[in-house]
């Protein structure tokens, strides 16, 4: 299947997803578990909302794998995976922040940012009716408007955002790089949710967005997003993406951010 035809499945879902967890919102939040440690928090939409979406999508592609951040995991036999976080931003979420999202990538292979080859992603945040998406080739967009990235090409006047583990002995190695970092570019910004700040550079709402620590739910649709936008996704030293490093910005500010963090 083309891959506008598999972000108009992931659209679909992602929408009928985001009223799911906005009634929810709206009827009231209950903390169902931690996870890695007592503050990273699931709650009962999470789980509910995943299980929506892994049904939604054996409904409609019963071929295809599943992975999702509360630990659905189906393998593919089409070759085909959906990488799934169903509420990113979970304590926005249980604070009634207004910056949490749905997030649905479609990838050809497996959940490995190192092997997959990303095909259409989609970021849904139901609070204020914005839907950021993109199918490999064809651009990126917002309620169905084209996207880029900022041109900036000054990290001293970049606008960079970032976040924080749950872990309090990677947080003060986190503060130790945004030591470096926050001097030498115009602001730091810590929304809250991985996805919304991949979303955001993609919309020149953020010049810049790096984090450590990310899993594929965080990251797999908005990377998308933000090279169909025209900008640069990578890790440390040339790798791609992934747990040891997110970075998200534009090829001019690409090298000199990377230099930074890395110290």
């Amino acid at each position: 299947m083309p891959a506008n035809q598999l972000l108009e499945i992931a659209r679909t879902v992602a929408l009928e997803a985001g009223e799911l967890i906005l009634r929810r919102r709206r009827e009231g939040v209950e903390v169902a578990d931690r996870k890695s440690s007592a503050i990273d928090i699931v709650t009962h939409a999470d789980r509910e909302c995943e299980q929506f979406v892994q049904a939604r999508i054996a409904e409609l592609r019963p071929q295809d794998g599943f992975f999702g951040e509360e630990g659905a995991d189906s393998s593919s036999q089409s070759g085909i995976t959906w990488i799934v976080d169903p509420i990113d931003g979970t304590v926005n979420y249980l604070y009634d922040i207004p910056q949490y999202a749905v997030s649905i990538a479609v990838v050809e292979g497996d959940a490995n940012p190192e092997t997959w080859t990303q095909l259409a992603g989609v970021v849904n945040n139901p609070a204020i009716t914005e839907v950021f998406s993109a199918a490999r080739g064809d651009g990126a967009h917002l309620n169905g408007r084209p996207i880029q990235v900022n041109k900036e090409t000054d990290a001293a006047f970049a606008l960079v955002a970032t976040g924080f583990s749950y872990s309090s002995e990677d947080k003060a190695v986190q503060a130790e790089v945004l030591r470096r970092v926050l001097p030498a570019v115009r602001d730091i910004r810590r929304p809250g949710a991985a996805s919304l700040d991949l979303c955001a550079v993609a919309a020149g709402r953020l010049d810049g967005y790096f984090e450590r620590g990310t899993k594929p739910w965080d990251f797999g649709a908005g990377t998308l997003i933000v090279r169909e936008a025209g900008g640069r996704v990578g890790g440390f030293n040339g790798a791609k993406e992934g747990t040891d490093l997110v970075l998200a910005t534009n090829d001019a500010l690409f090298d000199q951010l990377h230099t930074l963090i890395q110290g």
